[in-house]
């Protein structure tokens, strides 16, 4: 199994040294960085779990670059700071934030909260199919692309499930007409495929007529290709 990393952004040294020797002591992974243009660059060099985030960096506002990544991730953020304003607190879970902790803190309890919080995060993903923009809630049974939901039907659904379950493998016409019969066991028309398939692609394609996303394999079946 992959240690998790995380990312801590501290610029006081000696903090940020205790932080990082509590989780790799408890196998974990630790970056850090004392500032927002470091921070930024390890961000994209890395898969990051999880990041610890101080709200005042010597090159700008930890609260900002936390809506800044908001833009783009839902990667956990526990942000430390010395205020112990509730104001602080209230905007900091605003701009983002799963946690926020003010300082002194132990390193006992930050470490719980990490803890909790990546158990929080992986149950949630255990209902979750991510393949690059698109995402399926298997729990909610809706798709989204990023945070826009895509209104799809019950064997839609059905559909989009097998197909991203199995993405980047050729999936034969015979198996996937095996994921559509209904919920009896009664057998659904072999038309049902195609109509399902069109109308998918005019949701989720920006070119319908030359899909890029769900490939046609002629002669066999066709194939997610939701990741590129």
């Amino acid at each position: 199994m992959m240690k998790k990393k995380i990312l801590i952004l501290e610029d006081d040294e000696n903090l940020s040294r205790g932080i990082a020797f509590t989780f790799e002591k408890d196998g974990y992974d630790a970056v850090s960085s004392g500032s927002i243009k470091e921070g930024k660059r390890l961000l994209e060099q890395h898969k990051i779990d999880l990041i610890i985030l101080d709200l005042g960096l010597p090159d700008g506002n930890g609260m900002d670059l936390c809506k800044e990544i908001r833009t783009y991730s839902k990667i956990p953020i526990i942000m430390l700071t010395a205020c112990d304003l509730e104001t602080d607190e209230v905007f900091g879970l605003l701009a983002g934030a799963d946690d926020y902790i003010t300082k002194p803190f132990s390193l006992s309890i930050l470490r719980a909260r990490v803890e909790a919080l990546l158990r929080r995060t992986e149950a949630e993903n255990r209902y979750i199919i991510h393949s690059g923009k698109y995402r399926l809630d298997t729990n909610l049974c809706k798709l989204f692309r990023e945070d826009e939901e895509i209104p799809i039907s019950a064997t839609e659904y059905r559909l989009l499930y097998f197909l991203m379950t199995n993405a980047g493998q050729v999936l034969s016409k015979e198996q996937i007409l095996s994921t559509l019969w209904d919920n009896e066991g009664n057998f659904v028309d072999e038309n049902t495929l195609p109509v399902n398939i069109s109308r998918l692609r005019a949701k989720l394609e920006e070119d319908p007529k030359n899909p890029q996303i769900i490939k046609t394999i002629h002669g066999i079946g066709y194939i997610w290709n939701g990741g590129v």
